[in-house]
């Protein structure tokens, strides 16, 4: 069959939408938060073992929180933390999970790493800022004096692409902890940085994007001074 030039541009039209949609929706099917429902079961089996106690800082979020789950107890000490990072999560994960992961520790404080992910998957900012607003609005209807801090995005050397995205929504959850003084932000993005404003390429693991021990050490440190200021009268 011979196609003219027009019916040649508009099949083509045609197929690219097609693979645009299917792309979207595998976006969309992978970023389903049920994949995260053996994680949250994890949490809820060892919670019956060894039950975490009220009243502590709750730490969630993604990988950079979860790959340090085992160090945060010591790395935040005096301050009473229970670490529940899930690594590949993004807001609406932690959203969707917010009373299994959050809510149900009755937390003083909750401690969220979000949008790194969010931004490396081009997920628009304002539904990672809207969700965000949700979970501060759904803690404070559960728990009103339970305070929310929010971490900005770290930068990183694999995702130098979507950092000025991240740049933005770190910007907007800053606004937004300005806004309610019940909401505080850490910046763990200034401590990365070099003098000449390029990120630091010595603190991650080989994938250049999650943190080594160096790493850790910066991340824990700019932590742990964010939430000392409010928490450590607590203690």
């Amino acid at each position: 069959m011979n196609l003219t030039k027009t019916q040649f541009s508009s099949r083509g039209v045609l197929v690219l939408s097609l693979c645009l949609l299917a792309s979207f929706a595998n976006a969309q099917r992978d970023l389903d938060p049920g994949r995260f429902e053996q994680t949250i079961l994890a949490f809820e089996e060892q919670d019956k073992v060894s039950p975490p106690a009220q009243g502590a800082i709750l730490l969630t979020g993604s990988s950079s929180i979860a790959r340090w789950n085992d160090q945060a107890v010591a790395a935040l000490a005096p301050l009473s933390v229970i670490p529940r990072g899930f690594g590949g999560s993004v807001m609406g994960d932690l959203l969707h999970y917010l009373d299994r992961v959050a809510l149900v520790y009755k937390p003083r404080a909750i401690l969220v790493y979000e949008g790194d992910n969010d931004t490396a998957f081009h997920i628009p900012e304002d539904n990672i800022v809207g969700q965000f607003e949700q979970i501060v609005a759904k803690v404070h209807a559960a728990l009103p004096e339970t305070r929310i801090y929010v971490l900005s995005v770290k930068p990183s050397v694999s995702r130098l692409d979507v950092w000025p995205v991240a740049q933005r929504v770190s910007a907007r959850l800053q606004a937004i902890a300005e806004s309610d003084s019940l909401v505080h932000y850490i910046d763990v993005a200034t401590p990365f940085m070099q003098a000449d404003g390029t990120v630091m390429t010595d603190i991650f693991v080989a994938d250049n994007l999650h943190l080594n021990d160096k790493g850790n050490v910066i991340w824990g440190a700019a932590i742990k001074a964010g939430l000392m200021k409010v928490e450590g009268q607590f203690e």
